[in-house]
């Protein structure tokens, strides 16, 4: 009964109370306009930059992806009918089929191999031996090259990664900084005293982690994405001086 009592007495006397809050705090409005309006330059500075950040990131996602995509889809084609064009010989056929696929990686390492590999068989007096070498450092080469084609923007998106919350971590000083300022120009202790300062703080945070999320998310996904198109190249670079090889081999019985 007495806990009945109790809980009638506190339910009574919350509607007051929050009207309280209201009337202390002021009519703080939490949409993102009413938040914008309320903030400081440095808040909205903040904000843009970290909106700027936001799209940059985006854009390395979507450029990144579709780049991956690309190589994925046409070195899934590139790889059968190169191995084919091989398997009977027909180093020229192999090299127009990479031509065809200039978004794979695959094609990409695999042609200069080829190339290099034909213009040192065509040259009169060429060794063996320094033929296979100049394809090998032919194929190292361009899967520097290719790699870091890949990697292009990823650091961008690393550095966005790591840097967004600070970023917000800032506006988050300020807007604490502009709370005890509007305590002290106020005189006052309430919530409308600091009800500003912590919405900037409070805004420009969760921005700066809405920003940095996605970014480290996406960076160790597509950093796994690039670390295995280069298994992808060394793997076919490997099985591609193990057939020049065994063309040396067979030219040397003949």
């Amino acid at each position: 009964m007495l806990a009945a009592n109790f809980a009638a007495v506190v339910l009574a006397h919350v509607p007051r109370a929050a009207a309280w809050l209201v009337q202390e705090g002021g009519a703080v409005g939490w949409d993102p306009i009413s938040l914008w309006h309320q903030m400081g330059i440095v808040a909205k500075a903040v904000v843009v930059i970290l909106f700027i950040m936001s799209g940059w990131s985006i854009g390395v996602m979507i450029d990144r992806a579709m780049a991956y995509n690309a190589a994925r889809k046409q070195s899934r084609a590139f790889a059968p009918a190169v191995a084919g064009a091989l398997r009977d010989g027909r180093i020229d056929e192999a090299i127009k089929v990479a031509e065809r696929n200039k978004k794979s990686h695959l094609a990409k390492v695999v042609t200069a191999g080829l190339m290099e590999f034909k213009a040192h068989q065509d040259s009169p007096g060429a060794i063996p031996g320094e033929t296979i070498e100049a394809s090998k450092r032919a194929l190292e080469r361009t899967e520097a090259i290719v790699h870091a084609e890949l990697k292009r923007g990823l650091g961008g998106l690393a550095t966005i990664g790591s840097t967004a919350p600070f970023v917000g971590l800032f506006g988050t000083v300020m807007g604490i900084l502009n709370a005890f300022k509007g305590i002290s120009e106020q005189k006052a202790t309430g919530l409308g005293a600091v009800a500003g300062g912590i919405s900037e703080a409070l805004v420009t945070t969760a921005f700066g982690l809405l920003v940095a999320i996605p970014a480290v998310m996406m960076f160790n996904y597509l950093t796994g994405r690039v670390e295995a198109f280069d298994v992808e190249m060394d793997n076919s670079s490997s099985e591609l001086i193990d057939y020049f090889l065994k063309r040396r081999d067979v030219a040397a019985r003949r």
